[in-house]
């Protein structure tokens, strides 16, 4: 794998930390009962793509609900935004009010946003998850907008300047978008920056496999994903086997294990990181996301791999114990409490 700069010369030249580019969604989160799914006909814990249509029949149906810029990878930079660290966005939006929304959301977050809004084609993405009393998130997700990101929406300039390049797996269903982040990706190399990808989900893996492989070992130094993304992309019987399978196909392959807490793999090493529990779990919207966020502030900001696992693993474990993926107690305060150097 390319190494075209020290860890100590890319630490210090460059104005961002971190720059995503993901699906560019406002998350809509409500708490329900499981009746009204039972009403709607749908799966508890599923996630379900739906139309626009289909978006706006179950928008009108519910009551009030959090709403806020989502997806994935910008559920990652805001988190690294409230750590203290620099994070610029890249994503589509549509000229509208869920587009304003999500603008004003992820900027107000701390994040850089500045990809230009469509004025034409399908509407803002939105995601509604439904939040039941035992915690569990049942998501329909109208994608919208979002997936028709070009390689001519990238900003090459924030690219370049970035210390890691974030890339959500989510968007791998898009051919252009594929494009997009292999330009971005090979960008971001040639300035000495380093590339992240998160598996997203275990059935986006399923569609993508062998691409996700190549992608990970042609342009991947570190690798996010959880238990049943990591057993599916390398069809393994269990997590121990998936563990080896992966090992040394990135510079750094960080696995989140739940409760169990997670999993960092280099070449030379494994490391355990334990969970941090700080309540009862309430919704577990983000977790994995917000692992992403707390584990890169820390490798952008010069920590051991020890300490990156454990501020991802206390990012993750305060995210459940509230709804929605926007902490809201300061991420900073509760390092200073638990972190263990």
């Amino acid at each position: 794998m390319s190494n075209l700069m020290t860890k100590e010369q890319l630490l210090s030249n460059y104005p961002f930390d971190v720059v995503g580019i993901g699906n560019a969604i406002v998350d809509v989160l409500v708490h329900t009962k499981e009746s009204f799914l039972n009403e709607q006909s749908l799966e508890k814990g599923s996630m379900t793509l739906i139309d626009e249509q289909q978006a706006e029949i179950l928008y009108s149906s519910i009551g009030p609900g959090l709403e806020s810029s989502g997806g994935s990878a910008a559920n990652t930079l805001a988190s690294l935004a409230q750590l203290g660290g620099q994070a610029g966005f890249i994503g589509r939006v549509r000229k509208d009010q869920l587009g304003e929304i999500f603008t004003h959301d992820i900027t107000a977050a701390g994040a850089t946003f500045e990809t230009p809004a469509a004025f034409t084609g399908p509407s803002t993405a939105r995601c509604l998850i439904f939040v039941t009393p035992d915690a569990q998130r049942t998501m329909c997700t109208y994608l919208g907008a979002s997936v028709l990101l070009e390689p001519e929406d990238l900003d090459l300039t924030m690219v370049r300047e970035t210390k890691v390049l974030y890339l959500e797996g989510y968007l791998w269903d898009n051919p252009a978008a594929k494009r997009a982040f292999i330009a971005a990706a090979e960008e971001c190399k040639q300035s000495g920056g380093k590339v992240s990808l998160s598996l997203s989900d275990s059935f986006c893996v399923d569609r993508h496999r062998e691409s996700f492989i190549e992608l990970i070992e042609k342009h991947v130094d570190i690798l996010f994903a959880n238990e049943s993304e990591i057993i599916s992309l390398y069809q393994s019987s269990n997590i121990e086997n998936a563990l080896e399978k992966v090992k040394g196909r990135c510079e750094i392959a960080a696995i989140t294990c739940g409760e169990n807490g997670s999993k960092i793999l280099t070449a030379e090493s494994s490391l355990s990181i334990n969970s941090y529990k700080f309540g009862e779990v309430i919704d577990t919207t983000g977790a994995g996301d917000l692992y992403a966020g707390g584990f890169l502030y820390g490798f952008t900001h010069d920590k051991d791999l020890n300490t990156c696992g454990q501020i991802g693993s206390i990012c993750a474990g305060q995210i459940v114990t509230q709804l929605g993926p926007r902490s809201q107690v300061s991420l900073k305060e509760l390092l200073a409490r638990n972190l263990i150097y």
